[in-house]
Formats: structure tokens, C-alpha cells, sequence
């Protein structure tokens, strides 16, 4: 089994200074942005689909053998289709999780909504362009969060 481990996102992004120069040509704004957003990423989504598929009853997958299925039709008829809510759990958490990680590249000079409370509100001593901000950023968590509910809600059966 293969263990991720979490790093702290802002070292993250200055550890992976140098590749990304590398790779996208700068490190800073939008371009600079995506590849430390990625590799802080995708490994905690796979991870989350990993435990989705896990959840799978054994039983089910059994069944299924016991019935001829072959192993494609088993992957896309028991695994894939009794793992969607779990799957839809995966993507909410994680696109939550990356509301955060893009503020934090915001704050490091990768633009965005943190870049803009940091510059405008933070430093600019305009605590309600700050709110604003903190507001605005809930109002997207929990939109995403009501979404991915409703959605859970509609495939479990």
C-alpha cells in the first residue's frame, strides 16, 4: 500500500519552485500556479476513490463472478456503479480542499481571490475587503457542499 503524505501547501509550492520553472517557464501567477496545485492534488483524490472502491461490498463482487461476469463488466457494473456516491464524496471534498490550496497560491503570488484579500484587504488595512473575501470564499465551500450532497442523495440507493 502506498502512503501520501500531506505536506504543508506553502512549502509545497517553494519546494517545487524549481520544477516548476521548469515545467511552466515561471513560477508565479496563473501558470506558476498549476503545477504545485496539481501535485498537491491529484495524489488526495486518489486516494478518496481509492477508499470509495474499497467500500464495495465483497458479496457484490462475488455475485457477480458467480454469475459469469467477466472482470470489465465487473469493474464497470460493480465497482463503478456502487461506488459513484462515494466517487461524489471524493470530488466534494477535494474541490473544497482546493478552494484552500488556490487561496494559499493566491497568497504567494499565483492571483486569485487570496491574492486579492492579501493585497486589497490584508496589507491595504481594509478589513472589510478582507471579509468580503472570507465571505465570499464560504458562500463557494458551501454551494459545492450542498451540491455534492444533493447529488449523493440522488445516486444511493
Amino acid at each position: 500500500m502506498i502512503c501520501f503524505v500531506r505536506f504543508p501547501f506553502v512549502i509545497l509550492i517553494f519546494f517545487l519552485g524549481p520544477m516548476t520553472r521548469i515545467i511552466a517557464g515561471t513560477t508565479i501567477g496563473l501558470r506558476g500556479a498549476l503545477f504545485p496545485l496539481m501535485v498537491g492534488t491529484i495524489p488526495f483524490f486518489a486516494r478518496q476513490v481509492e477508499s470509495a472502491l474499497a467500500e464495495i461490498d465483497r458479496g457484490l463482487i462475488e455475485a457477480s463472478q458467480a454469475m459469469g461476469s467477466s472482470p470489465m463488466e465487473i469493474i464497470f457494473r460493480v465497482y463503478l456503479k456502487e461506488s459513484i456516491p462515494g466517487i461524489i464524496r471524493a470530488t466534494t471534498i477535494t474541490l473544497i480542499s482546493l478552494i484552500g490550496l488556490i487561496t494559499m497560491v493566491g497568497a504567494v503570488g499565483g492571483g486569485g481571490i487570496g491574492d486579492f484579500a492579501i493585497r486589497y484587504g490584508y496589507n491595504s488595512m481594509q478589513n472589510d475587503v478582507t471579509y468580503v473575501c472570507v465571505i465570499i470564499l464560504l458562500l463557494i465551500t458551501t454551494t459545492i457542499q450542498g451540491v455534492g450532497n444533493i447529488l449523493i442523495r440522488k445516486t444511493t440507493h
